[in-house]
């Protein structure tokens, strides 16, 4: 009965995706709904919280806040507020959820010179957001490992079974022990979309490259967790490198409108 059940399951899920295209064009296959994609997001952000310990220092919560509360501010329509916690870890690490939840790792701040440069981050790990990546991620776990059923996940319940697949699917899988990686067509969207939203924010893209660059020093010719995904050090700087002209001129923008920096420091 259970290898019936299995096929049924999954024409079910098929017959209930959503085909639609990226912001920068691309075919997506979404399974689940904005309010399911949130309330994974939710749940899997809390759980994180349990698990990492977060930072007390208030100076550099009230930097890490500011930074990103100008980020998600440039977004188109936006209505929900966002939930930033600092977690004190040495990783180089960030991350961004459905549901209005960005966590940054204190590692990150010996990388991230500035707060342009950390700007970088939050841009990109947002745009993942925006642009659906996640959805896309647990669709495609879906799908693919038919032992999991959408019968067996209790989102409407209030609860997340599998946990640890799918919040790696959202790719928090270095604490859980494995990750399902972004593809490299939604690493670069993300650098698109999220160099394009700190520039609206007032933050100057030509830390892209400096960024990257300060990257690819930190912890060897692997880089750090953040990179372990994404493209490589060169293809992703040389890329940024365009990017920057051609979002200068909405930075240029934001500054003459009167957009200031954040007055907190690290």
């Amino acid at each position: 009965m259970k290898k019936l059940l299995t096929p049924l399951v999954l024409l079910g899920l098929v017959s209930g995706c959503v085909t639609t295209q990226s912001p920068t064009g691309r075919s997506q296959t979404l399974l689940f709904s904005a309010a399911e994609m949130n309330q994974l997001g939710a749940a899997s952000f809390e759980e994180m919280k349990k698990q990492q310990k977060i930072s007390k220092d208030t100076k550099l919560n009230a930097y890490v806040s500011c930074v990103a509360m100008r980020v998600t501010a440039a977004l188109p329509d936006q209505t929900q507020g966002w939930e930033v916690v600092v977690f004190d870890s040495p990783q180089v690490n960030a991350f961004a959820l459905p549901g209005g939840h960005i966590g940054v790792y204190s590692g990150l701040l010996k990388v991230a010179e500035n707060q342009d440069q950390l700007a970088v981050v939050l841009g990109h790990e947002v745009a993942h957001v925006l642009a659906q990546h996640s959805n896309e991620q647990v669709s495609r776990t879906q799908l693919t490992n038919t032992g999991l059923q959408l019968a067996d996940v209790a989102l409407g319940a209030g609860g997340v079974s599998n946990r640890n697949l799918y919040m790696a699917a959202l790719g928090l899988g270095t604490q859980v022990g494995y990750i399902l990686p972004y593809g490299r067509a939604q690493e670069s969207e993300a650098d698109v979309m999220g160099l394009e939203l700190m520039a609206r924010a007032g933050f100057d893209p030509r830390a892209g490259t400096l960024l990257w660059q300060n990257m690819a020093k930190a912890g060897g010719d692997q880089g750090p967790e953040l990179l372990s995904t994404h493209p490589s050090h060169g293809t992703r700087i040389a890329e940024l490198a365009r990017l920057e002209q051609k979002v200068m001129p909405l930075y240029e923008a934001a500054r003459a409108s009167g957009v200031k920096n954040c007055q907190i420091t690290k």
